[in-house]
This record gives structure tokens, C-alpha cells and sequence, in this order.
């Protein structure tokens, strides 16, 4: 793959990835459903891109796949809390919530891994604040906005603890058969729950689902893959940045959620931060 395919592969999957909270809307079923047929649908478009594509790394033995099945609930419980905000706030506030995970990176990474947080790293963690407090439309709990921002500003939490985790253990591990481990935990697990209300799910939701699925999750993994094999990953966590901008305007376009200017004024300083952030030199551990 040359360069200028990586980018393309790369925006592509940054483009599909922020087409999670759309899809999750057009769902009529509940957040669980969803989740649980994400992961159906993203188990099955895993299994076939991994016997189509060559191994890029070893298999996880036990211990690794004990680590991946735990990176599997935090993964499917990030999805459900976000298609939680999904429902109650819409596709916009829900995605720029989510877009604070680079902020609790930066400070978990200190904590869990010692490295000396920088002073520049905390100031973006204030922007990401500041841009949260003006995303927010009022400061009252009840309200579905602010609900809706808190499950998107959780979901972003459990993403960032998926990020650390899966720096812990995936090295050396193919990524597709991680990512397919992970989502075969969320199946696996939801099961139980799942299964009594799979025959209530409309019809037209298994489309949705299976868009998830194999476009948002197993086409968009394997781009993402695919396109780290030449680009630095610095680059490609620039442009996963634009992921929010995506969402925002697929759902303005569908569902007419026009953004108010404190929503894009907050948005740009969330966005910026994950930009600034992805740029900084990693420090040295203390």
C-alpha cells in the first residue's frame, strides 16, 4: 500500500468509524440490542478478514487472551454507554462526549504506566474541559443534553482505559485476531441478555447492525490496520480526531441536528486538543 492509499484507507475508516452514533440512531432497538448485534455482525466480518488476509504478528496464547476478553467488556462497554448518549442526546453531543478519551489518556497513562505528565499535556486536558462545559447546553443533570454528554464523556473513559489496556497486551499479537477476541467477548457476554429479545428486533435494524458491524467496525479495523503498516501512527490519530466532525455532520444532514455555536465552539477545542495531544512526543517514564 503506497502513502497516498494509507491516507485514503486511513479517512475512510476515521469516516466510517464516525458513522457509529448515525447508525446507532437509525436503530429503533435498545442500546444492549445494538451492542450485542454489532458485535454479532463485527465477529463474522473479523472471522473472513482474517482467513483472507495474511497474519501480521503472532496468535495470543492464554494469558494474552484473558487480557483481550477483559479489553472485550470495556470495548462493549463503551459501545453501550455511547449508544446510550446516542438515544438521549443525539448523534453530536454523544460523539464529541466520546471525544474526550484522548484527555483521560493522557492522564491514566501517567498513573498506570509512569510517565511524567507535562505540563502541556494538562493544559489540553483544561481544553478538553473547557470545550465539555460549552458543549453542555445547561448544567442541569435531568436534562437529556446533559445526561446524554455524561454517558459520551463515560463512554470516552472506558475507551481510554481500552486504549491502555490494549497497549499492554496486543504487542506482538495480530490485530485482527485481537479485535476478533475482543469482540467475540462482547458476544459471548451479552448472550444471555441478548438472546430473548433477538426475535423482537425490526427487520430493517439488522441492516443497521450489520452496517455496524462489518463497515464500523470489521471494514474500518482492517483499514485502520492496513494503513499503520505505513503511516506513522501519530498521523493516523490526527485524522481519527476528525472522527466527530464526520459524525456531526452525517447526523446534521439526516436528522437535521443543527449544531449551535457554543456546540461547534466546544467541539473545535475538544478536536484541537486530540490533535495537539496526538502530536506531543511521548516522555520519558519517571
Amino acid at each position: 500500500m503506497t502513502p497516498r492509499r494509507a491516507l485514503l484507507a486511513i479517512h475512510l475508516g476515521a469516516l466510517m468509524f464516525g458513522l457509529s452514533g448515525v447508525l446507532g440512531k437509525l436503530a429503533e432497538s435498545q442500546p444492549l440490542m445494538i451492542t450485542f448485534g454489532r458485535a454479532l455482525f463485527a465477529v463474522l466480518a473479523l472471522l473472513a478478514v482474517a482467513m483472507l488476509l495474511p497474519r501480521n504478528g503472532a496468535r495470543p496464547d492464554w494469558n494474552r487472551r484473558c487480557g483481550l476478553m477483559l479489553g472485550g467488556v470495556l470495548l462493549g462497554a463503551h459501545w453501550l454507554t455511547f449508544f446510550v448518549a446516542v438515544k438521549v442526546a443525539g448523534v453530536g453531543i454523544a460523539t464529541l462526549g466520546f471525544a474526550s478519551f484522548p484527555a483521560f489518556t493522557v492522564l491514566l497513562e501517567g498513573l498506570l504506566f509512569r510517565e511524567r505528565t507535562r505540563a502541556i499535556e494538562y493544559a489540553m486536558v483544561g481544553l478538553v474541559c473547557l470545550g465539555l462545559l460549552l458543549v453542555t447546553p445547561s448544567f442541569d443533570v435531568s436534562s437529556a443534553a446533559t445526561g446524554g454528554l455524561l454517558y459520551g464523556v463515560l463512554s470516552g473513559l472506558l475507551f481510554a482505559l481500552l486504549s491502555l489496556l490494549n497497549r499492554a497486551v496486543t504487542r506482538g499479537i495480530d490485530a485482527v485476531q485481537a479485535a476478533l477476541w475482543q469482540n467475540l467477548a462482547i458476544l459471548l457476554g451479552l448472550l444471555p441478555f441478548a438472546w430473548a429479545g433477538v426475535p423482537a428486533i425490526p427487520a430493517q435494524d439488522w441492516l443497521w447492525l450489520a452496517l455496524l458491524g462489518v463497515l464500523c467496525t470489521g471494514l474500518a479495523h482492517s483499514l485502520f490496520v492496513a494503513s499503520l503498516r505505513v503511516l506513522k501512527a501519530r498521523t493516523t490519530s490526527v485524522i481519527f480526531a476528525l472522527e466527530p466532525v464526520y459524525g456531526i455532520a452525517f447526523a446534521w444532514w439526516l436528522f437535521d441536528e443543527q449544531p449551535t455555536l457554543r456546540m461547534i465552539g466546544g467541539g473545535a477545542l475538544i478536536i484541537l486538543a486530540s490533535v495537539i495531544t496526538s502530536r506531543l512526543k511521548s516522555p520519558p517514564a519517571s
